[in-house]
């Protein structure tokens, strides 16, 4: 979609904390909007007595957490639609995020007025979805003006000694002081991961940051691993300490596609550079304690990569967990069966999903879609049922035509910048998020829970303040009403609307 400028119907949702004001363009849902006099905002959860506990709820008609206290009556018997709460727990919960992208960055800084501040508020503040994650791309994406590294040299020529790496002014202009942002409003309370999406040229068997089947040479990977270990001593200078780095973004796109910004990777040739030179540069650095997270890409060629790396005894000792993308899901993979099988085989990695977006099949923007919000929802649950322990968003802000990409790869995004009319677009997807980040905060452990049916999906959480949530999402188009059966408290009876969200917690 590329049209923003049309006729909308205007309308005040209900929202706990300051209401949406809601805007339909026509596709499928509603956005709220925000700008300089108005942005609907949400402050935390707040325990009620014991006996109560609060729902609130967002749904395809318009409602956004819509908040109600209700109280626990007496397990009354066999009931048709019972989402029983069980007694086994699994495991940690990371939290939840987004990237810090070269895009990101420009649409948040072109907005007028502190409209940006505002914006970076409804991810990381208090009042908004509470973020405790952030991704920083390593040089440029696919979201950037160009194609760059920190290493590029005239004609190409090869400096392995990194005498050429520098930030560029992307890292300053849109990257590093968002980040700074985000951690003072999360008071310092922000695991940082980056991930790399293309070498410099030098490095590579086929020069450009584009090229398909390119890899890093055989001699140049000590050089690719000092120029990681060089990127987080830089970002450290400026005073950005980073919890985690991957092995680098999606090895399998350099195979597959030549727009995309990539480096190609065999499960054999990492194998090899994380044994002899990632792993072992990264031990001996200032960041020797720092997370590595393999793969970074879709969850089908989880078992190819992770069977060939961690069987290697040295290569395994450095890795720590595993990162995946979401894509692949909506191509009939066995998404679930897939994660459950990667658990039993590395249970002692953790799995992240580190990247998802909307509107990659025809780079298109639906605003308002509440499909693309449900489906946010359905994989959050499924990745929680099955051993993922967070979930990061792609691009946090986007512009009306879904970039700005210089491959034009336009997506969409949870929220979209209309700088023009200097206001911005909180999509049904933002509230998607919004369900799980709010209520099952980093430390909450996944609880047991046994729904009733395939199409009313739902998950639970133990918070680290005592209380519990419990999230379910009704994926059809008629009221269904439910007993929420808590051990120990009762049932909480409640209804949930047609295509909606609904999150219960109690204390």
């Amino acid at each position: 979609m590329r049209l923003l400028v049309v006729s909308a119907a205007l309308l005040v949702a209900s929202c706990f904390g300051q209401d949406c004001l809601s805007r339909d363009f026509g596709q499928g849902g509603t956005v709220c909007v925000c700008n300089v006099a108005h942005c609907d905002k949400f402050p935390p959860l707040q325990p009620v007595d014991l006996g109560q506990y609060v729902t609130f709820v967002s749904n395809q008609e318009g409602l956004r957490f819509q908040k109600k206290v209700g109280e626990f009556i007496s397990d009354d018997g066999p009931t048709a639609n019972v989402i029983q709460l069980g007694s086994n727990t699994y495991q940690t919960i990371m939290g939840f995020g987004g990237a810090f992208t070269d895009s990101t960055g420009y649409n948040i800084k072109n907005v007028k007025d502190q409209l940006g501040d505002t914006l970076m508020r409804q991810y990381f503040a208090e009042d908004g979805l509470e973020y405790s994650i952030g991704r920083i791309p390593i040089g440029g994406t696919d979201f950037s003006f160009k194609g760059y590294s920190y290493c590029d040299t005239r004609d190409d020529v090869p400096d392995p000694e990194l005498s050429s790496f520098s930030l560029q002014p992307e890292d300053f202009e849109y990257k590093i002081p968002l980040i700074r942002q985000a951690r003072q409003l999360r008071n310092n309370s922000l695991d940082l991961f980056g991930s790399a999406w293309v070498a410099p040229s030098w490095m590579k068997t086929i020069p450009g940051f584009t090229s398909r089947n390119s890899s890093i040479k055989y001699e140049m990977y000590q050089a690719w691993a000092d120029y990681l270990v060089k990127f987080l001593d830089s970002y450290k200078e400026q005073g950005i300490d980073l919890w985690g780095i991957t092995t680098g973004n999606e090895p399998k796109t350099a195979l597959l596609k030549e727009e995309i910004p990539s480096v190609a990777w065999t499960p054999d040739d990492m194998t090899k550079w994380v044994r002899e030179n990632l792993g072992p540069a990264l031990r001996k650095s200032a960041h020797s304690d720092i997370k590595l997270m393999l793969l970074d890409d879709q969850i089908p060629f989880m078992k190819e990569m992770a069977d060939k790396v961690l069987a290697d005894e040295t290569a395994n000792g450095y890795v720590d967990g595993i990162a995946t993308h979401w894509y692949s899901d909506w191509y009939g993979a066995d998404t679930a069966g897939l994660l459950d099988a990667a658990h039993e085989s590395y249970a002692n990695k953790f799995m992240l999903a580190t990247e998802a977006c909307n509107g990659y099949e025809k780079n298109d923007i639906f605003l308002g879609s509440w499909h693309r919000g449900e489906k946010y929802a359905e994989t959050i649950i499924k990745y929680f049922n099955n051993w993922i322990t967070g979930f990061v968003d792609w691009n946090m802000a986007l512009n009306v035509q879904g970039g700005p990409t210089f491959i034009n790869n336009f997506v969409d995004s949870p929220i979209i910048v209309n700088a023009t009319a200097n206001e911005f677009y909180k999509q049904p997807m933002y509230y998607a998020i919004g369900h799980f980040s709010k209520a099952i905060p980093k430390g909450s452990i996944r609880q047991e829970i046994i729904p009733f049916s395939d199409d009313v999906m739902v998950t639970a959480a133990a918070r680290p303040d005592g209380g519990t949530a419990i999230v379910i999402l009704n994926k059809l188009d008629v009221v269904v009403d439910v007993a929420v059966r808590c051990i120990g408290r009762g049932d909480a009876h409640i209804t949930l609307t047609p295509k909606s969200l609904t999150t219960l917690v109690y204390w």
